[in-house]
């Protein structure tokens, strides 16, 4: 059985790489009647997951709450490569990813097509041009998800977060949006941060059953506030989240 699962897990990453590339072939071949917009990125992207990445990869959400408004930053904790796949068919965001993705082939054009801003953790100089991109980006209409932790988390908790992001926000006064994202099955997704272990382990499951919850906007006035509450608020939705797994009634679950 075990074989068989890795089996499903490789034929699965093999069906979303070339479900990719089609997709993005088909918007080159668009790209010739109408030019390329971020709006269309973003919707691009939206109907890969909702078509393609969910009904593949087995995924099924229960959803707590509703995507803001307005254009916002949205910050969430890190579980998996998963989670943008997962948080982005609910939100229309531009994600904020480490500089390592770019090295995923096809991944990479994909990402990087439809809304992605690289940044490189070490570097102060690309961590700063990064938060100037965010704020540009949500001035010009559109959300910025971030992973405040910087890294998946490996405990039922979350990491410290980083305030930089929160303090650009603060300072244009811009919405903080918390997200809580959570996995049933999370000893697979904790310890094996790479992107084809990861998907090894997660998808010989038929099914993913997960749980997201979009909070409503933090006001404070002081970055470090500001940062703790968000953390707050998604840490209290985790332990709900985890709490009673094997009671959840499975049909109000979506699988799309």
């Amino acid at each position: 059985m075990i074989v068989i699962g890795y089996i499903i897990a490789i034929l699965r990453t093999l069906l979303i790489v070339l479900g990719m590339v089609l997709w993005m072939l088909v918007y080159s071949i668009s790209l010739i009647f109408k030019k390329h917009s971020k709006d269309r990125a973003l919707c691009l992207r939206e109907h890969y997951i909702k078509y393609l990445a969910f009904p593949i990869l087995g995924m099924n959400v229960k959803l707590e709450g509703e995507q803001y408004d307005k254009p916002a930053l949205y910050v969430a904790n890190h579980r998996s490569f998963s989670d943008p796949i997962i948080i982005c068919r609910y939100i229309k965001a531009f994600v904020v990813a480490k500089a390592e993705v770019a090295n995923y082939p096809i991944i990479s054009q994909g990402a990087q097509l439809t809304g992605i801003l690289y940044v490189k953790r070490e570097e102060k100089d690309s961590r700063n041009a990064v938060r100037q991109m965010i704020i540009d980006t949500i001035k010009n209409g559109h959300s910025v998800l971030v992973f405040p932790e910087g890294t998946v988390g490996v405990k039922q908790g979350t990491m410290d977060f980083k305030i930089g992001a929160f303090a650009e926000a603060l300072k244009n006064e811009i919405p903080i949006i918390p997200i809580a994202l959570e996995y049933k099955s999370t000893k697979d997704l904790w310890l094996l941060p790479h992107f084809v272990n990861q998907f090894l382990l997660m998808y010989t499951k038929p099914i993913t059953f997960s749980k997201m919850s979009i909070g409503k906007p933090i006001n404070t006035d002081d970055v470090v506030t500001t940062s703790d509450a968000a953390r707050h608020w998604i840490e209290v939705k985790l332990s709900q989240m985890q709490h009673n797994w094997s009671e959840i009634d499975y049909s109000k679950y979506e699988n799309e």
